[in-house]
Order: C-alpha cells, then sequence, then structure tokens
C-alpha cells in the first residue's frame, strides 16, 4: 500500500488538505478536507472522505455541527475524483459560509 498526502494552497489563509491510500495503483481510502485560517486557528470547513465504510462529505459549521451527504460514487476513485473538483470550484463559497456563520455565533 502506498500512501500519499499534502496540502494545495488556494489562497493565503485557506488550504486543502489531501490523503489518500492506494494498493495496486487504485485509491482504496482518502480524505480531501478544505480548511480556513480564522481567529488565529484552522478550521475544517468541508471534507470529503470513506470513513465510516463509504465515500461522503462533512459540511462543518463553527457550532460543531456536521452534516454528513453521501456521495453517489460506489468507486472511491471516482469520488476521490469529485471531491477534489468540488473544493477546485467551490472553496470560496464554502469558506464565506463558514466565516459568516462563525461571526453570527459570536
Amino acid at each position: 500500500m502506498r500512501e500519499v498526502a499534502f496540502f494545495r494552497w488556494v489562497s493565503d489563509t485557506c488550504r486543502v488538505r489531501h490523503a489518500h491510500v492506494q494498493h495496486r495503483g487504485r485509491v482504496v481510502r482518502f480524505v480531501v478536507q478544505l480548511e480556513v485560517r480564522f481567529n488565529q486557528r484552522w478550521h475544517a470547513v468541508r471534507r470529503y472522505d470513506t470513513a465510516h465504510g463509504f465515500a461522503h462529505c462533512d459540511i462543518l459549521h463553527p457550532d460543531g455541527r456536521t452534516e454528513k451527504l453521501p456521495l453517489a460514487f460506489h468507486d472511491v476513485n471516482e469520488a476521490l475524483t469529485f471531491a477534489e473538483a468540488e473544493l477546485r470550484t467551490q472553496w470560496a463559497t464554502e469558506v464565506r459560509r463558514y466565516v459568516e456563520e462563525a461571526k453570527r455565533s459570536g
């Protein structure tokens, strides 16, 4: 098995944490997490992973709530490709949502 992990910076205060495990050239599990530096700390904003035995998306909120949305992919490689593409296009919207929620809650 081969493990790969890295960060991809999308702005000065936002990054995507990427980790996956490959077996025989195929991804068998992964986590791709959007993080924002806000109030001197890193906060997870949105996460795609294969924890709990299935590919899903976690929408994280500053108050600690997590919304879990299953992904409609049976193939882990397709789910990972989708997750990366989704965060490339939606990162700014997700960060804005999270920061606005955090500001409202004090």
